[in-house]
């Protein structure tokens, strides 16, 4: 027993280029309300310095209460470094940013254009992370802005998000995570921002491995991967942009197949029309292998968490897609605690009272017996209860007709994405054309014959960009070569 825990172990630390950090409190931020609260007051009570870098900061309430209490804490003296993605904040007015740096805030953009490195806007830093004094820090999927914040004097709920904040040596850790990507957007932290883990007193018994995702290296895949096929009774996941890699999806079909309790909840209405298109289109095979996918009907779920066997979990930026997987900067936190994992499992089962799951037309299970209508059920045993869940449904309706009266072009081009994935997956012989796609692949298939044909027939239309970009992409790896510059992120 002791050479398998010992193998498993080594595994683990070898899929996720990660150690395992013990002796840290872990506590559990179910929600965006409470875990901007935790990030401002860990910021209020920061003595040396504050480390925030996030993928969206937005100009809106939030956002600068966020610049009010960050600005305030470096005219105090703190040394206060903000690290935001240049795309994820291209709708953030450059106006947005003079008041951190007239306060002193040092601020930089990942990966801004540049011909050097024209491809590099592929690779996104879409970390969601705050640290501070490297004691205390926090990682989560919530980026900052009023979706994820909510406004109750409006009745406008909030996104649902999840995060963790911790005390204890994995706190530095975590700031050294940030210190990376911070290096990559130009220039290293000075020495007395990098924490020593070893110097950290511990503060609990959590044990806790930090994944950082990084382009190319697939540590939260692999890792996945790993969970997927050694899971023994229950894997629960939430995700909102689910478009899985082909192994992945085995893994999880192969669990369920094997008698695993795989559950998958995602979000019925997805601020990514495009991306809720291609997430449903990868349903059937996982609904065949038995796996149970359920649709979050409120205004729209963004957590990105997974939690195995009551024992493992996963909190983090990490979507399941090739993107979030292969190309962008992540960063997760696995967690090794049964507390900390009942308390996920309980959060999951939350989510799933506003869920309805999917079944297929051919299915054995009846249809409308998810898990909200069951517990509905169970609950209304008092007047009070009926009137509680009444008002959650009127509520989700109404934030549904709010937050995602998609055009008809948001939903054309989401069936569209659909349509494409299941051609692309058939082509390739991995799933048949069923009944309910055959109108929109043959929409692509009349796409794709009639640029063809204008390929043939006007070839300058195609052939003048692909000379532009063969172009940049030329006079890129010349500037790469004359100057030596080595990729972003490597030291």
């Amino acid at each position: 027993m002791r050479v398998m825990l010992r193998m498993a172990e080594r595994a683990m630390e070898r899929a996720s280029d990660s150690q395992q950090v013990r002796g840290n409190s872990a506590h559990l931020l179910a929600g965006s309300r409470e875990a901007f609260q935790a990030w401002l007051d860990a910021i209020g009570r920061a003595r040396r310095y504050v480390h925030l870098e996030n993928y969206i900061i937005r100009d809106d309430r939030i956002g600068r209460r966020f610049r009010e209490v960050m600005c305030e804490r470096a005219r105090d003296g703190i040394k206060v470094r903000l690290l935001y993605d240049w795309i994820g904040c291209w709708a953030t007015p450059r106006r947005f940013w003079k008041p951190f740096r007239d306060a002193g805030v040092e601020v930089r953009a990942f990966a801004p254009p540049s011909v050097t490195d024209p491809l590099n806007f592929l690779r996104r830093d879409h970390r969601k992370v705050v640290a501070v004094d490297g004691e205390w820090a926090s990682v989560s999927g919530m980026c900052i802005g009023d979706e994820w914040a909510g406004d109750p004097e409006q009745g406008i709920p909030a996104w649902r998000d999840t995060g963790v904040e911790f005390r204890g040596p994995v706190a530095a850790v975590i700031d050294r995570a940030f210190a990376k990507t911070w290096g990559a957007a130009g220039g290293w932290l000075p020495l007395d921002e990098l924490p020593d883990p070893a110097a950290v007193r511990p503060l609990g018994n959590v044990a806790v491995r930090v994944v950082e995702g990084e382009p190319g290296r697939s540590r939260i895949y692999r890792i996945s991967q790993f969970v997927s096929v050694g899971v023994e009774r229950r894997l629960w996941i939430t995700d909102p942009y689910f478009v899985l890699p082909p192994a992945m999806a085995e893994a999880l079909a192969s669990a369920a197949r094997d008698g695993v309790d795989v559950r998958v909840l995602v979000p019925a209405y997805n601020n990514w029309p495009i991306v809720g298109g291609m997430s449903r289109a990868g349903y059937r095979p996982l609904l065949d292998a038995g796996v149970r996918l359920f649709e979050w009907e409120g205004p729209m779920i963004h957590a990105k968490t997974a939690v195995a066997d009551g024992f493992w979990s996963r909190v983090g930026s990490s979507n399941l897609n090739l993107a979030s997987l292969l190309g962008n900067w992540e960063l997760d936190v696995a967690v090794t605690d049964l507390n900390f994992a009942h308390e996920m499992e309980q959060l999951f089962e939350r989510d799933l009272e506003s869920s309805v799951e999917v079944t297929m037309v051919n299915s054995s299970r009846v249809p409308g017996s998810g898990i909200r209508e069951r517990r509905a059920v169970e609950r209304m045993g008092t007047p009070d209860d009926e009137d509680t869940i009444s008002a959650t449904r009127t509520a989700a309706r109404e934030a549904r007709r709010r937050s995602f009266r998609g055009s008809q072009v948001s939903r054309f081009l989401g069936r569209l994405a659909r349509a494409a994935t299941v051609l692309a997956r058939a082509l390739v012989g991995q799933r048949t054309v069923g009944r309910e796609d055959t109108g929109w692949v043959t929409v692509w298939a009349v796409i794709l014959l009639a640029l063809g044909v204008v390929g043939f027939l006007f070839p300058r239309v195609t052939a003048w960009p692909m000379a532009l970009l063969s172009l940049l992409l030329g006079l890129a790896a010349i500037v790469r070569i004359s100057t030596n510059r080595r990729p972003p992120g490597e030291p």
